[in-house]
């Protein structure tokens, strides 16, 4: 899947405000080593940078055209290009990050364990996942994709993973010292036009647009918008309330 950080970025306030929430949870004081997993343009990475100046920071991403944007900034972090999936750390880091990030990711019983074990004695995993998988927003692209003539080519596409709070509890819990475990929903007011649509397309809807092609592209996006009209109106003001929720994870390593 491709990103498009313009797209991404014209939402930068109200994507950057979990990362921000995130990190006040973390109690680091000094951390040596940090790496932002799934760094996108360097938004959350340069809250990083500006908690601990003095620490030794990544940021990884497997789309370059997210890198590129993230080394364009004046954040002072080396940038990895790699695939979350198979990465394996060359040495323990004091704080793994990772803002909206995992829930790309399959095998998560296996998956939040082995970063864990990539964390340093005395660190924290700190990450947030969006879970507003049964809002209209995220209903809507699947009820869009089953009607019979996009259905065969998106039976295949992947979605996001559903994550609870208990569901992370339970699976880290064997490898932490402690856990700080919490959801969120923000209540986010956008302006443009088709805001919601936009918002989405930025991020969860790529992988339906991106399995189809030409006119068949753009009579999804246009089916898919018109319910998102109705389902996210624009208001007397100009504004669209558009509310979503995420999850919080704070696991301590012990020293």
């Amino acid at each position: 899947m491709s990103w498009d950080p313009a797209l991404y970025l014209s939402f930068g306030d109200h994507r950057t405000r979990p990362a921000a929430d995130l990190l006040a949870r973390v109690p680091l004081k000094e951390p040596g080593r940090i790496i932002d997993l799934g760094c996108g343009p360097g938004n959350s990475t340069a809250l990083l940078a500006a908690r601990w100046p003095k620490a030794g920071l990544t940021g990884m991403d497997n789309s370059e055209s997210m890198l590129a944007e993230a080394r364009a900034s004046s954040v002072p972090a080396d940038w990895l290009l790699t695939d979350l999936a198979g990465w394996q750390a060359d040495a323990p880091y004091d704080l793994i990050f990772a803002n909206a990030t995992l829930q790309w990711l399959g095998d998560q019983e296996n998956l939040l364990p082995r970063l864990m074990g990539f964390v340093a004695a005395g660190g924290a995993f700190a990450f947030q996942v969006p879970v507003n998988y049964d809002a209209p927003s995220h209903a809507l692209m699947r009820e869009v994709a089953a009607e019979p003539r996009w259905k065969e080519k998106l039976a295949k596409v992947r979605e996001i993973q559903r994550g609870t709070p208990r569901r992370y509890y339970d699976i880290l819990k064997p490898h932490a010292a402690a856990l700080d475990i919490w959801q969120t929903e923000y209540l986010h007011v956008l302006e443009d036009e088709d805001a919601a649509y936009r918002w989405v397309s930025a991020t969860g809807l790529r992988p339906f647009v991106q399995a189809l092609e030409g006119a068949v592209r753009e009579d999804f996006i246009s089916a898919f918008q018109e319910k998102m009209r109705a389902a996210y109106p624009r208001r007397a003001d100009g504004t669209t309330l558009f509310p979503f929720q995420r999850l919080f994870v704070v696991a301590l390593k012990a020293q």
